[in-house]
Formats: structure tokens, sequence, C-alpha cells
């Protein structure tokens, strides 16, 4: 029995011990560019009315901050309720990010708003949402942890005016904290039922499925790393201004001439480094340093593969997913490259000069706003997939300040 509106869902003829029939976790962090949508979808409403609920932990070894909007896409209707949890320390302790629900004051018992009732004075308020809870739909697939609105009420709009957004980070911890997570779960409470009442005859109707979860961030190195490196299975800052441990939190020995600081994007635009320097015990002369930062923009991944996080699925017990190398940008079965593009080492399209795009699906004149009846590039064939940009998945790619696709 297939769903209406996706005509690629399953729900009585999943089987996870039957690869064509299996939807596993690895399925929200491959790469989203074929058609159909690949998905992880959870068990269906069997045993109703005991709650479905299903947690999906995201654990990255590291603490990171976040810089763009966590987006989560269900192949399903998106969930009637759910709370998006962040931890500092590494899965111990969790509090709540954002609540979800179609109706907030009955699931939550919290007003229903939306991030453009906050404002400078309240960012860090925890809201419950109704904007994402809808049932299924064509254009309704998506739900959003908003990071780059937040960030607007500091630095306007279109997020021009970074230098106040980095003076507020700079001098206002608990600013900074909001952002910063070595940990996200993803609660699942109850599915989307789109009527009032559940459906008891037809309980396999109700389930979840996503295809997707993109969470864009950095490394968080006190400001004390250009880089920051994978490496045996790990994230790990390159530390910099004599300073170690695995956020830079720390002087090195022999250099505790003064407290470790962490450094300051103040002033603007090149900030100081808060250099450590060598210990009384261990110098002569007290030494000159560098008190200049590198251009904050320049804080990234060395690694161009992408660091998907550990994975942990529970409703009872846990199954743990290890990490995943990059999938096929392009292949010659199901990510074929368009418009006489052609595949090179499955990792990118060789497309022709009028065509751009990850598979080369998009008219290079579309980008720069010229396409007409003149420019000589028709309109791209119907069935071409399309644009997915290519995100430092944080089930993706951990960088600076730029997309992740973490």
């Amino acid at each position: 029995m297939r769903l209406m509106g996706n005509p690629y869902m399953c729900n009585n003829e999943c089987d996870a011990s039957t690869p064509e029939l299996a939807h596993p976790p690895e399925l929200m962090f491959d790469f989203e560019g074929r058609h159909p949508s690949t998905f992880w979808q959870s068990a269906t409403w069997k045993e109703y009315p005991k709650p479905l609920q299903v947690n999906i932990t995201l654990s990255w070894s590291k603490t990171i901050e976040l810089t763009d909007n966590i987006v989560i896409t269900f192949e399903s209707g998106r969930p009637d309720q759910m709370i998006l949890e962040k931890s500092l320390d590494y899965g111990r302790t969790w509090q709540p990010y954002q609540y979800y629900a179609t109706d907030c004051l009955d699931a939550f018992h919290m007003d229903p708003k939306s991030v453009k009732d906050l404002s400078q004075h309240t960012v860090l308020e925890i809201i419950c949402t109704e904007e994402y809870s809808t049932g299924y739909t064509t254009n309704s697939k998506i739900i959003h942890f908003e990071i780059k609105d937040r960030f607007a009420f500091f630095a306007g709009p279109w997020l021009r005016n970074m230098a106040s957004l980095y003076g507020q980070l700079d001098t206002t911890k608990k600013l900074r904290d909001f952002f910063t997570v070595t940990d996200l779960r993803i609660r699942l409470l109850r599915p989307a039922v789109g009527e009032i009442f559940v459906d008891e005859l037809h309980l396999a109707r109700y389930f979840y499925a996503i295809s997707d979860i993109k969470v864009h961030g950095r490394c968080k190195c006190n400001l004390h790393a250009t880089v920051c490196v994978y490496d045996n299975s790990k994230l790990t800052c390159e530390c910099e201004h004599n300073t170690t441990g695995p956020d830079c939190g720390k002087c090195k020995k022999n250099y505790q001439g003064r407290p470790w600081s962490p450094g300051s994007y103040l002033p603007i635009p090149k900030g100081t480094a808060n250099t450590c320097i060598p210990s009384i015990s261990s110098i002569g002369n007290p030494p000159k340093f560098n008190r200049k930062w590198p251009n904050i923009s320049s804080l990234e991944v060395s690694n161009p593969n992408q660091v998907a996080p550990k994975l942990a699925l529970s409703t009872v017990s846990s199954v743990q997913v290890a990490n995943h190398k990059r999938a096929n940008v392009c292949d010659n079965e199901l990510l074929h490259c368009q418009n006489g593009g052609t595949c090179h080492n499955n990792v990118r399209c060789l497309c022709p000069a009028a065509y751009t795009g990850i598979l080369c699906e998009k008219l290079r004149c579309e980008e720069a706003g010229s396409c007409g009846p003149d420019s000589g590039q028709g309109a791209p064939p119907r069935g071409s997939p399309a644009l997915l940009s290519l995100l430092l998945l944080l089930a993706a790619l951990l960088g600076t300040a730029g997309p992740l696709g973490i």
C-alpha cells in the first residue's frame, strides 16, 4: 500500500531486512539530488493508543557553533508534536531549543509564537511554534530552527552589519552559548494526524519519515584556530596562540604567563588573538606577541569530506550508526549529469558552457538573471532535478561562518 501524495512512501511493505524495502537512518544524510528522495522511516502506529515516539540524536564529539538554519525535511507529514533539544555537555544533560506543535497550548501549555515575535532582548526565549506543524502537502515538508533570523536582530535583515553581531557574541556569553551545541536531539512525539481523531482502522498511515537533516556550523575553537581538521574519525581544532585542548581552551605548558582568554572579535574587523605568553619562570624578558586575529571567516574544516555525526535512533532501545563517507555526487545509474554534462570521478559534473549546478541542471544565465528570448538559452528540460545546495552537512560539512552542510 502506498500513500497519496508521495507514491514512493511505503508503510506496511517496508522491511528492514530487505535492502529494496529498507529505510535505514543513513538515508537521512545521503546525497539528496536523486529522484525519488531516499528517506528513513519509522515503524507505523500499530500500537495506538500507546504513543509513537522516536528520538533522533546527532553527536559530533566536538563543540559546534551553529552558523545557519537547522533544516529537517520530512517525507511523511510534519509531526503534530516535536521538540528540538540541544546539549552542551556531550549528551549528559539536555535543554529544549524549540517546541513544534499543531496546537502549542494543548501540547505544551505554551502560547504559540514565531521568531518574528522575538527581539534583541528576547532572542534567547524558548518558544513553541505552530508554523511548521501542518500535514503532508507538496510545499510543506520542511521544519526550520531559525538561526539566521536570530542573527538578524543584531546584524540587520540582510545580515550586513555583522560587526554588531560579532560585538554581541564577543561580550554576551549567554548569546554565544545559545548558538553552541555538542549534540542535537529531535524528539518526535506525535505523527501527523491531519484530523481531529486518529483513524484506528488505518493505523499504518501514521508514521515518521525524514529524507534530509542539515545542520550548519563550525568547530568551536575559541578563536584560537584557523583550521579544524577531521582526523582519526574526530574533529580537532589546530590550536594557535600557544593554546591547547579540544576547543583551544587553555594555555600550553610553560605558556601560562597570564590567564587564558578566548580570542576576541573586537576590534572589528581584525579582532584580538589574546595569545598565551610564556610563564615568568621560563623567560628572561616578556616577549612581544601578535595581537591580531586573522579574519574570522577563515575558520573551516580542512578535510573536504563531509563530517557526519554519530547517530542514535531510539524508541526503547538505541541503534548506533557509524560515520558515513560522502555519497557520490554523480554516477551512471541514478545521479546522471544533465544537459550533456559528464561525471568526473563521481565527485562532480563537468557541465557544458551554458549550464551550471550540481548535476548541470540549471541554466547559467539564470544565476546572472539574464535569461531571455535573446540569450540563446532555452528553459531547462522538464523533469530536471531541482537544485539542492551541497552544504557542509553537520550531518554535514563543518566550516566557518559559511554554510555547513554539516
